[in-house]
């Protein structure tokens, strides 16, 4: 028995609840994070057996590594170099998997399980950014407030670990009550229906399709959401500042930079970012302004764009375009290549870029109150869900704008999959599956609609398809299929925006 924990974790808890989120922010905000990430480092190397020889292996002596540019000529870890290579309890301090009071598993794209370890104590870090949410985007910190947890529950690390990082709120004396449904319809809306009228709001947390299932399903049963002031938390997807006013128009809210927030979440490294009512006023500029935007990501797909703590989780832009994180964690990670496709800028950074580029007010984008310096990254989703089509590629970001227009928007779920067939002369067209609301019988006024809407919307937002593809070729094909089909869009199975190449 470790009579050495229970101080360690008193301390630890005690300076998470009795410390404002204020103080915490302004103190990050103040500190060297390279300073920090070097320590981190330090500690590492000095007490978890898998990273010191790591390290021996490539033949780098801990104590040459000093501040400047030492922390960066570091070997990044990844998955396979380190992950896969040293065994799970070698990878946590001192090699103790039991100092771990609890695992998480991510699937990955090669769908092998990895476990996540990590103790009650690394989630108070995570917790910050649930806090950061509930506090100045949701005022929870004054309204009796409901959070459901609509992700799925289990090993999997969404569901638990909200939970647990929403139970720290509740003890820091938020007025929060948290339910625990899942990612099960059914309960969600007895949930809701049943406990929602008690509180002054009610959050869902969960993953954008899903939840915006939820919120279809409900309506459809006649549930009038404008009456609960229904809060979103999202993560695991990028989505349109369309799609964004679509969910807060269903649920009666004209709040568009405090009715939602994303995180920007890993199970290898927690939370990494939350969006905020400054970050989502910006996005909703650039979803405005796409030639800004393409200057700014360098692409002209909008991806999620959130504030950090560069303190917690230390980023780096690795080739340009993707991110590696160092972080303390059940298995800390120092320089580990997360791969994510992204990038970096400084708070005062990106106020001047806009600026200069015709912002004027935040508030005329739904920003209101006080705003934190936090550093931004922003992220993309993941490349495989991309197809290319006369050598543009188009991501599943262009084509929802489109399926969001209000005159499909009470008609189609929002969820549909790329395809690009050939016909029966060998010719490739732009086929696009797309799944209609509950109730909603197919028809060809809905192809039609969702087929100029997107051809719209492909034409605005990538120059790619309006410079590659040939105008004949433009207009994709639609089918639409009903609401849980199956073969497209089969219920509790993770959706997939794209299908390999198939004969018409």
């Amino acid at each position: 028995m470790n009579t050495d924990r229970p101080p360690l974790v008193v301390e630890k808890l005690s300076a998470f609840l009795t410390t404002p989120l204020e103080t915490i922010l302004r103190r990050r905000i103040a500190a060297d994070p390279s300073r920090h990430a070097l320590q981190l480092f330090k500690t590492a190397a000095a007490e978890v057996p898998a990273y010191r020889l790591f390290l021996q292996e490539r033949g780098i002596d801990p104590d040459s590594i000093v501040a400047g540019g030492g922390f960066a000529s570091l070997p990044l870890m990844d998955k396979a170099n380190y992950m896969h290579k040293y065994p799970l309890p070698a990878r946590c301090k001192d090699g103790l998997l039991a100092a771990c009071d609890r695992l998480a598993v991510s699937s990955g794209s090669t769908g092998i399980p990895t476990f996540w370890p990590r103790a009650m104590t690394d989630e108070l870090d995570i917790a910050s950014h649930f806090e950061h949410v509930f506090r100045h985007s949701f005022r929870a910190d004054r309204r009796a407030t409901l959070a459901v947890v609509c992700f799925p529950l289990g090993n999997w690390v969404g569901g638990v670990f909200t939970a647990s990082c929403c139970w720290h709120l509740a003890q820091k004396g938020y007025p929060l009550t948290v339910a625990t449904p899942g990612n099960k319809p059914d309960e969600i809306l007895r949930v809701v229906r049943e406990l929602g009228p008690f509180f002054e709001q009610t959050v869902l947390l969960g993953y954008p399709p899903f939840v915006k299932d939820v919120i279809d399903t409900g309506a459809a049963q006649g549930l009038d959401w404008s009456t609960l002031h229904i809060k979103f938390v999202f993560a695991g997807e990028v989505f349109s500042e369309e799609w964004r006013s679509l969910m807060l128009q269903r649920v009666g809210s004209a709040a568009p930079c405090h009715g939602s927030a994303s995180l920007y979440g890993t199970a290898d490294g927690g939370v990494l970012g939350n969006e905020t009512p400054l970050s989502i006023a910006i996005r909703r500029f650039l979803s405005e302004h796409p030639d800004v935007a393409r200057e700014l990501f360098g692409e002209s797909r909008l991806p999620t764009l959130v504030q950090y703590d560069p303190v917690s989780r230390y980023f780096e832009l690795i080739d340009e375009n993707t991110l590696a994180v160092t972080g303390d964690n059940g298995v800390p990670l120092i320089r580990y290549h997360i791969a994510d496709r992204g990038g970096l800028i400084g708070h005062d950074e990106l106020i001047a870029f806009l600026q200069a580029r015709g912002l004027a007010a935040l508030e005329n984008y739904g920003f209101q109150g006080e705003a934190f310096p936090l550093p931004f990254v922003w992220i993309f989703g993941r490349a495989d869900f991309t197809v290319s089509f006369y050598g543009a590629n188009i991501y599943p970001e262009n084509v929802v704008v489109g399926l969001e227009q209000p005159e499909l928007a009470n008609r189609v779920s929002g969820k549909f999959v790329m395809e690009v067939k050939n016909d029966r002369n060998g010719s490739e067209f732009l086929c696009i599956a797309v799944e209609l609301l509950p109730g909603v019988m197919a028809d060809a006024g809905i192809e039609a609609a969702a087929a100029s809407a997107v051809h719209t919307q492909l034409l605005r937002l990538n120059s790619e398809f309006a410079n590659y593809v040939p105008p004949p070729r433009q207009m994709p094909r639609i089918e639409l299929r009903p609401f849980g089909d199956p073969e497209y869009f089969p219920v509790g199975v993770k959706h997939r925006y794209t299908r390999r190449q198939t004969p018409a």
